[in-house]
């Protein structure tokens, strides 16, 4: 059933769904918002019932709306269904281009407990109207509403009013509500009951009034660039239940407005034409020859880096100057430099070969000269040499021997510390001895 709602002048078109099987005509007029509810309890009673008693609103009912015969809606009318157990909400506003053109919705819903869908269609005849479009509009951003709590009649019933109080005009009526989201806004936080806001663009037959010409002051428009709330006399008339950022206010007078004219392209019906039926190439390939294929792919990268190899080679090997050639640009006295160092590096890495290096007396094993005990050397190889000390102590000194060499003065012979070294644990017995005949 169609209804129009008329609060003190407002005029706003609802329509709700009725409990008929028929396809539902609605008329709304252009320029005014024109909104339909999609009530989950009508599409119940085509569903079976729910098994428990008293469960049946449980069921999770979703919509979904088309135009007959597309995939989607007209460009003016939109959806919004926030869950499930909620009931579905069209509204837009209609144009004077949809006057006189039946517009056939189609409303299938879908019974998520039972898979089960109902369809039915929505018949909405735009209607034309000489008082529409009223040539003063405001646009109004709201932050505290979503789309669907701003749709309920008693809501824009109380922001009409609240309206028509402020700017006290003979004819009033609501022309579009726009979600946020579709302007571009981002999704609100799940904290502090944050609303996503809505866009309200109402219009009327008289000028602007001088509460709404507020915020074009350049005290309000200095305090919205820093982003601080414009003073508005009559704010106190909405904040009560709707708070308004003024900042965002749009105030139209489109009997100023220049109208631009713009050739757009005919975007036709959006149906292909018909072409016929497809027909499929044959299955009989022709044999087809790939000798030139084979020329392109290999044939000719293949001589291509011939060539190249062929010319390289002959840079490297056929254009070098020769040591002889070399030696005969070269100064002499670089040519005996050079052959200076090469003979001294050829003799050094020869002596390095062919040396021989004594072991350190240090590591020598020796014998005590009174028991005939073998000493261990000074450093043992199982010590750390990091951790010996520089200074022998009292008890390293007894394990100590004394063994006389002969000085380079005379026959006469001055004591030397050895202590036991052992090679593969064999103690060096010839290298003592030797030590022993310096």
């Amino acid at each position: 059933m169609a209804s129009v709602g008329v609060f003190a002048g407002l005029i706003v078109v609802f329509s709700i769904l009725c409990k008929s099987h028929a396809d539902r005509n609605v008329y709304p007029s252009a320029g005014v918002l024109f909104v339909h509810v999609l009530e989950r309890e009508y599409f119940k009673g085509e569903f079976p019932p729910y098994p428990k008693a008293g469960d049946s609103s449980n069921d999770p009912i979703t919509f979904n709306t088309n135009l007959k015969g597309y995939p989607d809606r007209p460009g003016w009318l939109r959806y919004i269904q926030r869950t499930s157990h909620s009931d579905g909400v069209l509204y837009g506003s209609p144009t004077a281009e949809h006057v006189g053109k039946p517009t056939i919705i189609e409303i299938t819903a879908y019974n998520k407990r039972t898979f089960e869908t109902a369809r039915h269609n929505l018949v909405i005849n735009i209607m034309s109207t000489e008082e529409f479009p009223l040539p003063y509009q405001a646009e109004f951003f709201i932050k505290n509403m979503n789309v669907e709590e701003m749709l309920a009649s008693e809501v824009l019933g109380d922001f009409l009013g609240a309206v028509k109080n402020v700017w006290q005009p003979e004819r009033l009526n609501a022309i579009n509500i726009t979600s946020a989201l579709d302007r571009g806004g981002r999704v609100p936080l799940p904290i502090n009951d944050l609303k996503e806001g809505v866009y309200v663009m109402v219009g009327a037959d008289v000028q602007f009034s001088s509460c709404l010409r507020e915020v074009e002051t350049p005290q309000n428009q200095l305090r919205c660039s820093q982003e601080m709330e414009p003073v508005i006399s009559c704010d106190k008339k909405f904040r009560a239940q709707f708070h308004i950022d003024w900042c965002k206010i749009s105030l139209v007078d489109i009997t100023k407005v220049v109208p631009v004219h713009s050739n757009h392209p005919d975007l036709g019906t959006g149906v292909l034409p018909d072409i016929g039926e497809y027909n499929p190439p044959s299955e009989s390939l022709k044999s087809r020859d790939y000798f030139a294929d084979f020329l392109i792919t290999l044939a000719v990268p293949s001589a291509i880096a011939l060539v190249l190899f062929i010319i390289l080679g002959y840079s490297m090997c056929c254009r070098r100057e020769g040591v002889e050639k070399r030696n005969m640009q070269t100064p002499d006295i670089q040519l005996v430099h050079h052959s200076s160092i090469q003979k001294s590096t050829k003799e050094i890495r020869s002596m390095s070969k062919n040396r021989e290096i004594s072991w350190p007396l240090s590591t020598l094993p020796v014998f005590h000269p009174v028991s005939g005990e073998v000493v261990p050397p000074i450093h043992p190889d199982s010590y750390e040499t990091t951790s010996m000390p520089l200074m022998q102590t009292q008890p390293n000194l007894q394990s100590q021997i004394q063994i006389p060499q002969q000085q380079s003065s005379g026959d006469n012979y001055c004591m030397s510390t050895f202590r036991r070294l052992e090679v593969n644990g064999i103690p060096e017995e010839r290298k003592v001895a030797e030590a022993l005949n310096l």
